[in-house]
């Protein structure tokens, strides 16, 4: 029966589209897909589909594109669908008409435990956070966000050489099967769906701004590599640096080295052979950073910066 139940799948990033590959490859009846309308992006402005419209255009799915989720229109068109299902992954929150139209209601794939880490950006704060855990929930949506009942939950391992974007492929990957095997339990009638707790010591994952990124090199040197883990590949840590010859100039960390040692420098001095290496002082340490990039270059090595530029 899960195969032929009557699915809408809503999502927009790459992350999206993963589990609805995994859907169409497997079968199941995807009669509509919807995702953000096309964007200008550039110096051209030209048009670009998101993600999941590249990849359902690819299959032949039929795709909706609402300006606004409350349009009568897109109402209109998604109860002529005689949808069974919902399922909503990287997408924005829905108007109560359209979770609550399916006849079993719709589910969303959110990218933490839930109710751990609540909000935009759960992968980029379990990293910051130091986490050695994270996973994937999916949950019926309700009128709250990130709130509804538990369908059922995936873990996974964050070593110490994840960053935000290989920790983002891993729950993309367990994810997708997360989805189908959550398809499974609602068709089947073996759902138990789980109350979220309230628990005060869950922590939330609020969207993150330029300022969150800025790195404070008085703090311990582990805490301030998680940041710069936490924000890779995007948004990124950042900080100023002062050039030997030269104006104060902002630069990306991407990715960074923990060096323990009894640090003689004031926090946040630069110490650098100018060739090979520039790592800065910080509790604890010093920040070795291997990856960088700053305003108008590409992403490079710290050899190869150096080499352009004098500290």
């Amino acid at each position: 029966m899960s195969k032929s139940l009557r699915i809408v799948y809503m999502g927009t990033p790459e992350f999206a589209v993963e589990p609805l590959r995994h859907l169409v490859e497997n079968g199941y009846n995807i009669v509509s897909v919807v995702t953000m309308p096309d964007k200008p992006i550039g110096r051209g402005q030209k048009m670009n589909m998101s993600a999941v419209k590249k990849y359902a255009t690819s299959v032949g799915l039929p795709i909706l594109q609402p300006e606004s989720l409350k349009d009568q229109d897109f109402i209109t068109t998604m109860e002529s669908l005689d949808i069974d299902l919902g399922v909503v992954v990287a997408f924005k929150m829905l108007p109560k008409i359209i979770w609550d139209m399916p006849k079993y209601g719709t589910f969303n794939l959110h990218t933490s435990l839930l109710p751990d880490y609540r909000g935009a950006a759960p992968i980029n704060w379990a990293v910051i956070n130091g986490d050695i855990i994270s996973g994937v929930t999916t949950f019926m949506l309700d009128s709250k966000i990130d709130t509804g009942d538990i369908i059922d939950s995936r873990e996974v391992q964050i070593t110490h050489e994840d960053n935000a974007g290989t920790l983002h492929d891993k729950l993309m990957i367990i994810g997708a099967s997360l989805v189908e095997d959550s398809i499974n339990m609602i068709s089947q009638g073996d759902l138990k769906l789980k109350p979220q707790s309230e628990d005060s010591k869950m922590r939330p994952a609020p969207k993150i701004f330029k300022n969150d990124c800025k790195i404070d090199w008085n703090k311990d040197c582990i805490e301030i590599n998680n940041l710069i883990r936490g924000l890779s590949p995007y948004p990124a840590a950042w900080s100023d640096f002062d050039a030997k010859y030269g104006d104060e100039f902002s630069m990306k960390i991407f990715n960074s080295t923990v060096e323990p040692a009894n640090v003689k420098e004031g926090f946040g001095e630069v110490v650098t052979d100018g060739k090979n290496y520039l790592k800065v002082a910080c509790s604890g340490g010093y920040i070795s950073l291997n990856e960088v990039q700053v305003a108008g270059k590409k992403r490079m090595s710290i050899g190869d910066f150096l080499r352009g530029n004098k500290m």
